[in-house]
């Protein structure tokens, strides 16, 4: 019995101390209590964790994934429409039918009418005696006189015409007569000095050169004193009644020009148009900049258009019915043009593939993905963008 007694109380230790192993293990020690083990945090991790609460949006767009896109007549829509949303300065533009024609713009220079410049000169030599226009860019009218030449041929003639007509007078000779005259007006003696002979039964040694036409001495090359030679130009006048103006058109516009009917022209500063005719494409390109030159007549009776003025040239084509809109309210994405349609709801817009042609510097064509009535937005479209992009509309 005394050996029993010993064993029982080591038994009894043993069961106790396995007892209160196990209770550590499942985290109860300490009187069976539960042990919670907690890490305080530092001020400088308490700083970190409010920045980066308040760096998280308060409120994230909720759009839906889009669906399958399905072609219609009226461009590529969405089944469910997937919008954008934009409830501050967002302004639209109605898409409308308008009655337009293409236009083309270029630019050119006025230049003379070659058809309307005249030279003078003499077909006879002599001494000038007389310079009746001393100063270039002088304005002249038809039979104003230039100079008056002393000619020793054609005084000859004069006097020669002068016998014939004394002569007929006593004994008629009609034919020495018209043959003496003749010769005088192929030597380029004005008639009004011809009847004036036959009138006052004398002659000048002197002959004046009249003006041919209205317009400007845009060249002089003659001086009081000077002889004249039979061979050499002494005035070129320069009317300015009809000019030119020379456009230049690039090799790609050529197809399209051939379209155009209509032409106007309008001069930087001026608030004035004026109407042109086509006359000529010339037949050489410009190989440094790939450029033809077109040619247009203009009428200028009061004179204003003068060469060396820098133009616009406006072409358009035939006149007729497009839907329109302004090119502030489509935008090219991935090779793709895009308007922004406003829906039913308000601040809500769905991006529609459109399809648009040039029309001019401000406007669109509209060919294909919209109607006419229909509302796009027409500014803050990189707005929209942004916000199609970060929720996968595009």
């Amino acid at each position: 019995m005394t050996k029993i007694l010993p064993m029982l109380f080591i038994l009894f230790t043993t069961l106790i101390y396995a007892q209160s192993e196990m209770k550590c293990v499942t985290g109860k020690c300490s009187g069976g209590e539960a042990s919670i083990d907690k890490k305080i945090p530092t001020k400088e991790q308490e700083r970190q964790i409010t920045s980066t609460k308040r760096s998280l949006p308060q409120s994230m767009p909720q759009l839906k994934q889009p669906d399958k896109k399905v072609a219609t007549k009226s461009g590529i829509h969405h089944p469910k429409p997937v919008t954008v949303k934009q409830l501050f300065n967002v302004r639209t533009v109605k898409v409308t039918a308008q009655q337009t024609a293409r236009e083309m713009t270029n630019y050119g220079y006025i230049v003379a009418d070659e058809a309307r410049k005249r030279v003078v000169t003499p077909l006879f030599s002599g001494y000038v005696k007389k310079l009746f226009v001393k100063e270039r860019y002088s304005r002249v009218k038809e039979g104003d006189p230039l100079l008056s030449i002393y000619a020793p041929e054609v005084y000859k003639a004069k006097l020669e015409y002068l016998n014939a007509l004394k002569f007929n007078a006593k004994h008629p000779a009609a034919a020495m007569v018209k043959s003496a005259k003749q010769k005088l007006i192929l030597l380029g003696v004005d008639k009004r000095e011809i009847a004036r002979i036959k009138a006052e039964q004398s002659v000048d040694p002197l002959t004046t050169l009249y003006a041919p036409q209205d317009g400007w001495i845009i060249e002089k090359s003659v001086l009081e004193g000077s002889y004249a030679s039979a061979k050499k130009p002494l005035f070129v006048i320069l009317d300015l009644h009809s000019v030119w103006m020379e456009a230049l058109i690039y090799q790609e516009q050529l197809e399209t020009m051939e379209a155009m009917q209509k032409y106007a022209i309008t001069l930087k500063g001026f608030h004035k148009r004026f109407n042109a005719h086509k006359e000529h494409l010339y037949p050489i390109l410009d190989p440094k900049a790939s450029t033809a030159t077109l040619r247009l007549r203009i009428e200028n009776p009061d004179g204003f258009l003068k060469p060396g003025m820098y133009a616009t040239l406006h072409s358009y084509g035939k006149t007729v019915t497009r839907l329109i809109l302004p090119r502030t309210a489509v935008i090219r994405k991935n090779g793709k043009w895009y308007a922004f349609l406003a829906t039913e709801f308000e601040g809500e817009y769905e991006p529609i593939e459109v399809k648009v042609k040039p029309l001019d510097d401000e406007r669109f064509e509209i060919i294909e993905g919209l109607k006419e009535g229909e509302r796009v937005v027409n500014n803050a479209l990189f707005m929209m963008d942004s916000d199609a992009q970060i929720n996968g509309i595009y």
